[in-house]
């Protein structure tokens, strides 16, 4: 199996040497930039020895390496600097993406696509207006990241065992992204029940803020050590075929009562992609709250450049 990764920057070039080290599946590393692709998979190369993967790593500027991958990861796009939003990316990412597309476009077949691109859902939804691929190859990493930081900012404030934390974060990467505290548990007690509402509405915001912060401490470029994780786990529940239940930005056609959006949901996850929108029983509060995420990123949608 072969696995492309379009983008060699932070994020791209770390994924690469996770999926190596994992002895997942081969790798080419795509990037305008062929020298700095080409560094970072000879330095991926060199670490084989330790990693004793049987995996191999190349590196190219030839979009047409995509046509017999398996999986293409989008992850190139302009990083944020602080102070800066997702949403104020739009413009340059779009045309980045636009550039992309025209070029892998006539190569997809039944590829898998796995967007990382920021504003991620919105960069999910042109991706798809662009190359028309089927809603089920479709996939954004967003949610899974937010939740895997609602996680951890939960067990660093109650010195508890992170594994015994299942979080729930739907709607959209940004600052209208929705933690779900109800359904969200500790040790399967639910979180409402633990903690004072107040804690509650505080580890929210720092979730929400928690993507601006590590922008802001970096000073330059945003977090590709979780990001990377994230994209990882996805893709073994794609290669190992694990059926498991992940939260990305997907395509929504009526699901949650949105349609025409992309936009972070539970889905399970297997070899031929998205084989189910995961429906989670929200209450009448929370599915307002998902209504006016929807709406904020719909909303944006008139800035991305036409066809």
């Amino acid at each position: 199996m072969k696995i492309s990764i379009i983008g060699a920057g932070n994020v791209g070039g770390l994924l690469a040497g996770r999926i190596i080290d994992s002895d997942l599946a081969d790798v080419v590393l795509i990037d305008i930039k062929e020298n700095l692709a080409k560094a970072k998979a000879a330095d991926i190369s060199d670490s084989l020895y330790f990693s004793k993967s049987s995996k191999k790593i190349f590196a190219t500027s030839d979009f047409s390496q995509v046509k017999d991958s398996s999986i293409v990861v989008i992850t190139a796009g302009f990083p944020r600097k602080p102070g800066m939003s997702r949403e104020d990316l739009i413009t340059k990412n779009a045309n980045l993406l636009k550039d992309i597309s025209s070029q892998i476009k006539p190569l997809l077949e039944d590829q898998i696509v796995i967007i990382v691109t920021n504003p991620l859902d919105l960069m999910a939804y042109y991706f798809k207006k662009l190359t028309n691929i089927d809603s089920k190859k479709l996939i954004a990493m967003g949610s899974n990241l937010d939740l895997a930081r609602f996680a951890n900012l939960i067990a660093e404030k109650f010195n508890v065992n992170i594994n015994d934390i299942a979080p729930v974060v739907i709607a959209s990467h940004g600052t209208e992204m929705l933690p779900i505290e109800r359904l969200s548990r500790i040790s399967k007690k639910p979180l409402t029940e633990l903690i004072s509402d107040e804690e509650i509405a505080d580890l929210s915001r720092k979730t929400i803020e928690r993507g601006a912060q590590i922008v802001s401490l970096y000073e330059s470029g945003s977090a590709y050590f979780a990001p990377s994780a994230a994209i990882l786990e996805i893709i073994r529940a794609i290669i190992k075929d694990e059926k498991k239940i992940i939260y990305a930005s997907v395509y929504l056609n009526g699901e949650y009562g949105l349609k025409d959006i992309c936009l972070g949901v539970p889905i399970k996850i297997g070899k031929s992609g998205i084989e189910q929108i995961v429906d989670i029983k929200l209450n009448n509060k929370e599915k307002l709250k998902l209504l006016a995420s929807a709406e904020s990123v719909k909303s944006l949608i008139t800035k991305l450049p036409s066809d």
